[in-house]
């Protein structure tokens, strides 16, 4: 049995394996795919790490990744299919089972699945997917100073995207299918104060076009529009179904933790012991490799007040 078995080997889940190798826990990462290092591995460039500017994506993960095992931290190589706790909340202990069949039980979980962004399925989407289509503005907003980008998307990360490239970008279009949008309307106002953010209602893009980098998007009208680059805002589907019937989701899936990791059961009504939350599948607002990082130390140091009793969990 191990203190804690961390699910997910991105850079939340690494980091809290790293931080329980030094408080001499027992732990081990379960990743699903071979040597993966999430999200992290998709970026061609992360600038706002701090200390490792301009990083390779998939060069940083690997680095967080040898970290990991140069303090000999176990990986296992499967899926997790099910996660069951047992026992009662004074001598909790949750059975993980793989799809090889095996199992292995752990004193506490640190669950990072992780969250993925939602795709636009569009032609050339995955073309230019890191080369120009993005779906990040925080990370990616940068690379486009003084250049022309499009937002696709109606929901508050679409509106709150185009606001933050406003201050970086020459123009922003905004792109939603319906004329109204559906996030916050404080925030359309503000857009519409802005000379550089232009609304484009009831259009859909149909593809994004160019030779080696991209030259624009097409519109369902025909129409085409200028731009270097494009920011697909339709949100992220975290990787919560695993966990629904354990603890306790908000409305769009996340699991509803604080800083501390620590988890409520599935109807909210107390502390699911022993199971942490950490990275992008949790709640929060800014999911970041920096704040995944951090969600990895803080989630183990809660598991740590647990194993040595500290925290305690009410019945």
């Amino acid at each position: 049995m191990y203190d804690s078995i961390v699910i997910g080997s991105g850079p939340a889940g690494l980091s809290a394996a790293v931080y329980a190798k030094r408080a001499n826990v027992s732990v081990a990462v379960v990743e699903k795919e071979y040597e993966g290092t999430g999200q992290i591995a998709e970026s061609e460039n992360v600038n706002n790490y701090l200390g490792l500017p301009n990083s390779n994506g998939y060069e940083l993960g690997e680095k967080f990744r040898e970290h990991a095992l140069s303090l000999e931290v176990p990986f296992l190589e499967k899926e997790v299919v099910q996660i069951v706790p047992l026992g009662t909340v004074k001598d909790r202990v949750y059975e993980i089972t793989f799809d090889d069949d095996t199992k292995e039980l752990a004193k506490t979980v640190i669950y990072a699945a992780g969250a993925y962004p939602r795709k636009a399925n569009i032609k050339g989407e995955a073309e230019y997917a890191g080369k120009g289509v993005s779906y990040c503005a925080i990370c990616d907003g940068a690379f486009y100073k003084n250049k022309t980008v499009a937002v696709l998307g109606g929901g508050d990360t679409a509106l709150d995207d185009a606001r933050y490239l406003a201050d970086i970008c020459e123009k922003v279009y905004l792109v939603h299918r319906r004329e109204r949008f559906r996030g916050a309307q404080s925030t359309v106002e503000l857009l519409k104060k802005r000379e550089n953010v232009e609304f484009i209602l009831k259009e859909q893009v149909t593809e994004i076009f160019g030779e080696k980098k991209i030259a624009g998007i097409r519109l369902q009208s025909g129409k085409t529009l200028e731009v270097n680059g494009v920011f697909i805002a339709y949100g992220s589907i975290p990787q919560s179904e695993l966990v629904k019937d354990i603890v306790k989701l908000d409305e769009a899936g996340y699991v509803v933790a604080g800083e501390d990791g620590v988890t409520c059961t599935a109807d909210g009504t107390k502390k699911q012991p022993g199971f942490f939350v950490a990275g992008d599948v949790r709640t929060k607002k800014l999911r970041q490799v920096v704040t995944a990082v951090s969600d990895g130390a803080n989630a183990l140091n809660s598991a740590i007040g647990y194993l040595s009793d500290t925290a305690g969990c009410e019945e």
